[in-house]
């Protein structure tokens, strides 16, 4: 079991990356309301793929918690039952989370999409603490950090269907996405099984500086995001030139901020020249940094290009896990599991 735990962790830790891309892109598309209900997709296992299935249909066998939409209103079969002819409103009861009830195929399937892979993830990440269990008596932190990721999953996974049920409440989309990068942080802890003592000691407090002012513009930048979804309902898609209009202070400070977050990047590139062990960590770094702020600058200057978005989002949440993987390479040293 031991030989193959590395190979599940690593596999563990691409899925989870899968479903923050996943979600960037339902947050491109607008499709985080694709599914009104959770765990289920409209009170379906398999969502619909035509407006007519969410429709009231006679002589139709139902099951509790189906969900269809009667004028502009989502309605969820209070229990199992076959229609009449008649529609009978008594069998049904309104839902309650939220008055969201529109239906696009595109934006159900996406966010479908997003939470399979989500579930998969999950079903690793349970997966990758069972073979755990096999270090616990050479390295019980493998085991611990493991159920820990598990925990850290189903906490998601909550907080995925408060989401929902809030109709895309902005603090807890800035939550959920605080969330994920934790788990990557778990993910590649585990993934450091040996620990020694510091090897360069500015070198590592200024990492964590870095990865400190990474996650501050994460989570101020999952707040413009979320002014500019506000500003799509507004505008329409069609009209990206008007996204920006009226911006809060938070994206100002967001943009001048990535000021200081290349400088301090370039002392870490200074620093890293000054080990005796060379590690490639800064260059795809600063590779990240650079992607950052050209698709920062498409965003503002171009009107939202296709696909800037969700490339923003991801390499925000990349450069997090590089940084975090480099400063755990100042306290660790990567051995093989087969060795504990």
């Amino acid at each position: 079991m031991k030989s193959r735990f590395y190979f599940i962790a690593k596999a563990t830790l691409l899925l989870v990356y899968a479903v923050i891309l996943a979600g960037a892109v339902v947050r491109m598309t607008g499709s985080g309301m694709g599914c009104p209900d959770w765990p289920k997709c409209f009170g379906y296992l398999i969502p619909p793929t035509e407006a007519s299935q969410l429709e009231w249909i006679p002589n139709q066998a139902y099951e509790k918690g189906n969900i269809i939409i009667v004028d502009e209103s989502l309605r969820v079969a209070i229990d199992d039952f076959k229609s009449s002819s008649d529609y009978d409103d008594s069998q049904w009861g309104k839902y309650t989370k939220h008055d969201y009830a529109q239906f696009n195929p595109f934006h159900t399937w996406v966010e479908f999409i997003n939470r399979l892979l989500g579930a998969i993830a999950g079903l690793a990440t349970v997966i990758m603490f069972v073979f755990s269990l096999s270090f616990w008596k050479s390295k019980k932190r493998i085991p611990i950090l493991s159920f820990l990721a598990v925990l850290g999953m189903g906490f998601q996974a909550w907080l995925g269907k408060t989401v929902v049920d809030s109709n895309l409440a902005p603090f807890k989309i800035t939550i959920h996405m605080v969330m994920a990068l934790v788990i990557v942080a778990l993910l590649l802890w585990i993934l450091k099984p040996y620990a020694r003592a510091t090897r360069n000691t500015v070198l590592r407090n200024t990492l964590l500086i870095a990865i400190g002012f990474t996650l501050l513009q994460i989570i101020m930048g999952t707040q413009v995001r979320q002014f500019v979804d506000v500003q799509v309902g507004l505008w329409g898609y069609n009209q990206p030139s008007r996204w920006l209009d009226n911006v809060p202070e938070v994206f100002y400070i967001h943009r001048s901020f990535s000021i200081a977050v290349v400088i301090l990047h370039l002392f870490l590139l200074k620093l890293s020249f000054t080990q005796q062990e060379k590690t490639r960590h800064i260059y795809w770094i600063l590779g990240c940094i650079v992607l950052e702020v050209i698709t920062g600058i498409l965003m503002y200057y171009w009107d939202f290009p296709f696909a800037s978005q969700p490339i923003h989002l991801f390499v925000a949440s990349v450069l997090f896990g590089i940084q975090m993987d480099w400063w755990l390479h100042e306290t660790n040293t990567k051995k093989n599991y087969n060795d504990l």
